[in-house]
């Protein structure tokens, strides 16, 4: 004789039914809300992970011992580390963390560099390349790419950007105020951060990484809470960026910030574009803001054939000289630190002895012209067509990812859309700033190529730049060459279980839940067949399943159809 279960007792409307527990009974309350310092453990402990990243970026704002020689600083020693660290990490877990194409893509730089420490003049100088190439281009945006887990530490290590360049921003209009800075036409006013005379360009790049990174999470963000403080923050990096007095800075910060507007849709760069254009006029031209050192810098671009200084001399004489070596040597190049060596036996007599460096701490000096401040003309003369394809094949699958990732994310549903659906305003696509991030700190470098090259301190910078455009580009779950597009997961719906170190709901962590619609309590999931293995239930512990709530769309009610119990 068969045994009918109890009946459960009567809902009341708006009772919400937890999957798991019985019919009826009340759904477990939400834990109380944790202390302010709680929350901040919380955080703290999530972002452990991607942590010495972080200090490799903190590091960067400590001061620079001023040396003509170079050599390695505590950020590039910190870089070591978190290389090592990661190397550890790959062989104790043994597992694979990349996909097989995004793999070849990060190892692609190592052909022509290998080739070129070969044909290097001495070990020393082989040695001494290879190890910076391989750090810059490798092995730190490896790094970087093995420790960020998701779109919320990519979020985290751009702030890192912002913050670092706000110091250095600062410490760069104090020496400009106070004419504490580099030497410029004669007066200390060049702002330098605390890089030093020896790497003028350090503050410039490191100001316009996190003006890039800010504009990035202004334009991309649906949030006040984000949207906010980064238009802040890329307003306050403007004035240290134009002290810099670096074009090629300018130049690249104003190509990356358009490609930037132009990505996150045609009609908010027209009207930030108007509003930019309008203040502008209004302060240089109705009141003047600009003093006349940086309006003759400005008027400088333009006046590169007609009448150029001597930088641009030296420069365009390097150039030169650097394609003469490429020409003799076209396949391999003069080897990694060959260019200083063959530099004399190429360049004409209109080259100078060197720059004239001083102020910030440090007296009037003599610096080398070791490079052609051109990183593709450098490569082309020390490594050749090889080193230079192989480089050039690495960014141009970077950017090519990058911007494939953007346009599905693009096209992915945007965060809050269930709330829009409900009368509440449309929100910014999920994922759209970690684009723009990647986009543009990858358009920026590109472009910044043409008139630098690697070298000093700051360099580490890039390759944690790299690091970050590597992973949107080639781990992120809109990438066709991520592990998840591997195994065939839509780009565009939450990763399954496994696939992220992190819930989805971690890729918009400033966004509030939207709250359930109270017209029809959630119903427990039809269990599926994985769920029915893992964890059966007892024929005791079943509830039982009204005809009402077998319907879709259809709640439980006081007074409804009596429930027939179930055996």
């Amino acid at each position: 004789m068969s045994r009918a279960l109890p009946l459960s007792p009567p809902t009341t409307p708006g009772t919400p039914i937890t999957p798991g527990t019985p019919s009826g009974a009340p759904a477990s309350s939400p834990a109380g809300p944790r202390s302010p310092l709680g929350a901040l453990l919380v955080r703290v402990r999530g972002a452990l992970p991607v942590l010495p990243v972080v200090a490799v970026v903190a590091l960067l704002g400590l001061p620079i011992a001023p040396s003509g020689e170079g050599g390695a600083s505590i950020a590039d020693a910190m870089s070591g580390l978190l290389v090592v660290g990661c190397a550890v990490r790959l062989v104790r877990d043994r597992r694979r963390p990349l996909s097989p194409g995004a793999a070849a893509v990060l190892a692609l730089p190592v052909i022509g560099i290998a080739v070129a420490a070969a044909d290097a003049a001495g070990p020393g100088a082989g040695l001494t390349g290879l190890t910076r190439y391989l750090q810059i281009f490798v092995l730190v945006p490896a790094a970087v790419v093995l420790l960020v887990r998701d779109r919320r530490d990519l979020r985290l290590l751009a702030w890192a950007f912002v913050a670092l360049a706000l110091w250095q921003g600062t410490v760069g209009v104090h020496q400009y105020v106070t004419g504490t800075g580099a030497s410029y036409q004669g007066e200390d006013v060049r702002a330098v951060g605390t890089f030093g005379p020896t790497d003028v360009m350090g503050m410039a790049t490191v100001v316009a990484f996190g003006l890039v990174c800010a504009v990035a999470l202004a334009l991309g963000s649906g949030t006040a809470r984000q949207r906010t403080p980064a238009v802040v923050c890329a307003l306050a990096l403007l004035p240290p960026l134009a002290l810099s007095f670096s074009r090629g800075a300018w130049i690249a910060t104003a190509l990356a910030c358009g490609a930037q507007l132009a990505l996150a849709g045609l009609r908010r760069a027209v009207k930030v574009g108007a509003v930019v254009a309008a203040v502008a006029v209004i302060l240089v031209g109705g009141l003047g803001v600009g003093t006349e050192m940086l309006q003759q810098r400005l008027d400088s671009i333009t006046q590169v054939t007609d009448a150029p200084d001597q930088s641009v001399v030296d420069r365009y004489t390097m150039w030169a000289a650097a394609v003469d070596m490429w020409r003799d040597h076209p396949l391999t190049g003069v080897g990694l630190k060959g260019f200083p060596d063959h530099r004399d036996g190429h360049a004409s007599l209109a080259l100078s002895s060197g720059s004239d460096i001083g102020g910030a701490g440090t007296a009037y000096s003599k610096q080398p012209l070791l490079s052609p401040h051109n990183m593709y003309l450098l490569v082309l003369s020390e490594q050749g067509l090889i080193g230079l394809l192989a480089l050039a094949g690495n960014w141009l699958a970077l950017l090519v990812c990058a911007l494939r990732g953007l346009v599905r994310v693009r096209r992915a549903p945007p965060d809050g859309s269930a709330a829009a659906a409900g009368g509440g305003p449309a929100r910014t696509a999920t994922g759209l700033d970690c684009a723009l991030i990647a986009c543009g700190l990858l358009c920026w470098q590109l472009v910044d190529f043409v008139y630098a090259d690697i070298g000093g301190p700051s360099t580490v910078l890039t390759g944690v730049c790299f690091g970050l455009v590597a992973w949107w580009a080639l781990v992120d779950r809109v990438s066709p060459l991520s592990l998840a597009s591997e195994a065939g997961v839509s780009p565009t719906r939450s990763a399954g279980p496994g696939a992220s170190a992190r819930p989805a709901a971690s890729d918009a962590p400033d966004t509030p839940d939207a709250p359930d619609t109270p017209d029809a309590p959630d119903t427990p999931d039809a269990p599926t067949a994985s769920d029915a293995s893992a964890a059966p239930v007892s024929e005791a512990a079943a509830p039982p399943v009204s005809a009402s709530a077998a319907s879709p769309g259809s709640s439980p009610t006081p007074g409804s159809a009596k429930e027939t119990p179930t055996r």
